[in-house]
């Protein structure tokens, strides 16, 4: 026997074919910060001495609303909770109060090897606002999965370098 839910979603698809109306994939973003210092070594002006910032870093989902009767989740593409601990888990709490370092920016790692326990992220890229929202999108795309047949996928990483400067990582598809 269908549940509730099911039958609900049986009526609605079927006035969309009727009616030719879409129903839209949802979109949801939970933003979260973090405190991150380094330098941009072959930059002509400030940015190539060792600096921080307050990073704000935007993670946008998209995917059905769950439908499914009693689930904790149901209404919902995701619950902001749980995209919240995928990217602390992930992302977060790597780079949160590290020195974000480019591998070939010898001199800054081999001052930064010197120090005892110190945390440095070593990266392929300079660590500008542009790579480092590629290099988000890169590591948070295999970690949101869909667990509840909603079409859920990762569809943008916006990070924040300041409050006035930004850089979004987009899904190829959606261009």
């Amino acid at each position: 026997m269908p549940t509730l839910s099911r039958l609900w979603s049986l009526i609605f698809n079927s006035f969309d074919v009727r009616c030719n109306v879409t129903i839209p994939s949802m979109l949801i973003t939970r933003r979260l910060e973090f405190d991150a210092g380094h330098r941009i070594p072959s930059h002509n002006s400030q940015c190539r001495h060792m600096h921080g910032h307050r990073y704000a870093i935007e993670i946008t989902l998209s995917g059905d609303i769950i439908t499914d009767e009693g689930v904790a989740e149901q209404g919902m593409v995701m619950d902001y909770a749980e995209v919240k601990r995928i990217a602390k888990s992930v992302l977060v709490d790597e780079w949160d109060h590290a020195f974000l370092a480019y591998s070939g920016d010898l001199p800054v790692l081999q001052f930064l090897q010197s120090l005892e326990g110190h945390k440095t992220v070593v990266l392929d890229v300079p660590p500008t606002a542009e790579n480092l929202a590629l290099t988000a999108f890169q590591l948070l795309d295999t970690a949101y999965q869909d667990h509840y047949g909603n079409h859920l996928r990762l569809e943008q990483v916006r990070l924040f370098e300041t409050p006035n400067c930004w850089a979004d990582a987009v899904r190829k598809d959606n261009i």
